[in-house]
């Protein structure tokens, strides 16, 4: 019997911006505490093995759609890809965690791949409700588009609650940030990693008990934090979504890339 595949996985940041505490936690108010300065990182993440090709973890938002929401990048993340060695005709899995613009602007780059997301994101972003301002500001039509074409085309699998996207790698709709939003289970030479993706956006998020400002069900968000701390004490590693702590709790990979990309397993 052949083992479990282990993985190398990459997080790589390509953005930057500055906010407020009061503008990223829920109903803020209610903690009755001083408000104050937030840095907030954006990520994809990469996974290496040694027998298979590269997986995509979301692919970064579209410097062109985020430039029109004070986004800047750093670096675009098509750069940054090429830049990690990654050869997007090779790439055939990519997992969509949410269709929130930040995560799903650079879909259309792997023309090989095939899309891991889950049926109820996809159902929602394609139906009214998406439209309305709450929502709406937070999507990306044209990457919604872009997965609805794929998915006529067959490339894209859906996901009801939990699914092994390759060996080692397994994803599990929580929801909650957005409807159908995923986390991501990855085997790894020191163990299992969980990628939260955007159900947790800060370590202290989780630390705290405190969920993030969007929202689409604070139940489910909740539910979400009890899921993570469930595999947290069974001994997983967590890494969030949007916390520069994770560039100072991880080892920088050597040479030109050291200031953007951090190891995680």
């Amino acid at each position: 019997m052949n083992a479990t595949p282990v993985f190398e996985v990459l997080a790589a940041r390509y953005a930057e911006r500055e906010t407020t505490r009061s503008r990223i936690y829920y109903a803020w108010p209610t903690y009755d505490e001083p408000d104050g300065p937030v840095l907030m990182s954006y990520y994809f993440w990469l996974l290496r093995s040694a027998d298979g090709p590269p997986i995509l973890v979301d692919t970064g938002f579209d410097p062109a759609l985020a430039a029109s929401k004070n986004r800047p990048c750093t670096i675009t993340p098509a750069d940054l890809i090429g830049r990690l060695g990654v050869n997007c005709e090779e790439v055939e899995d990519v997992i969509v965690t949410h269709l929130h613009y930040d995560h799903i602007g650079n879909l259309d780059l792997f023309p090989n791949a095939r899309y891991t997301v889950a049926e109820r994101e996809l159902a929602f972003w394609r139906g009214p409700l998406a439209q309305r301002m709450q929502f709406e500001e937070h999507g990306d039509p044209q990457g919604v588009e872009f997965l609805l074409r794929a998915r006529a085309a067959g490339r894209v699998r859906l996901v009801d609650r939990s699914r092994e996207v390759v060996p080692g790698v397994t994803v599990e709709r929580v929801g909650g940030h957005s409807p159908g939003q995923l986390i991501v289970s990855i085997a790894t030479a020191t163990g299992e990693l969980l990628l939260a993706s955007d159900a947790v956006h800060y370590y202290e998020e989780l630390e705290l008990d405190r969920p993030f400002a969007v929202i689409a069900d604070l139940a489910d968000a909740y539910r979400a934090f009890d899921v993570i701390n469930k595999a947290r004490a069974a001994g997983a590693v967590f890494v969030p979504a949007h916390d520069p702590l994770v560039m100072d709790r991880h080892p920088s990979v050597d040479g030109a890339l050291a200031e953007m990309v951090v190891r995680l397993g």
